[in-house]
């Protein structure tokens, strides 16, 4: 598909939203102050930007930027499509797998086989690129087996638990 779509961003649960073209991208300055601490510079103004928080199977991000803090949901072309065809609504299908949506290292495991969790509870702490990604559950339901232990490095993809 050559045909560029834009991102639709949408700020604090739909208080703001704007739509952003991947070339766009080069018009910013962004530089990084620490561990998930930038600096950003957008048509002549600058901003100091902290990311608290990254879900990126959900493609939600939450920052502090300019000492207000705000959650972002970015939707792209594929998120949108599958949308307008109405099948998001099939929450019922259950993720059995929760897969490393990134390479990184295991900091900590939340679970053990055979506990119960409730859809967003956290099951393990994964960083990647110094910063700390909780990955929670999608749904209700038992943990089946643990496919890693803490400490472990893990490859993008890679299975990290089954649930039940």
């Amino acid at each position: 598909m050559d045909k560029k779509e834009p991102f639709n961003i949408t700020v604090n649960g739909g208080q703001h939203e704007f739509s952003f073209m991947p070339e766009e991208a080069k018009n910013l300055d962004i530089v990084p102050d620490g561990a998930g601490k930038y600096q950003i510079i957008y048509q002549e103004r600058s901003y100091k930007a902290e990311l608290l928080e990254a879900d990126y199977q959900a493609r939600q991000f939450s920052f502090r930027i300019n000492g207000a803090k705000y959650t972002l949901h970015i939707a792209d072309h594929y998120e949108r499509l599958v949308k307008q065809l109405g099948l998001h609504t099939a929450s019922g299908v259950k993720q059995n797998t929760i897969k490393a949506p990134m390479p990184g290292l295991v900091l900590n495991i939340m679970v053990a086989p055979g506990q119960s969790v409730s859809k967003g509870d956290a099951l393990l702490i994964l960083e990647a690129m110094k910063m700390e990604n909780v990955l929670k559950a999608a749904n209700d339901g038992t943990v089946k087996s643990i496919a890693v232990q803490k400490g472990a490095a893990v490859e993008k993809g890679q299975l990290l638990l089954e649930m039940e």
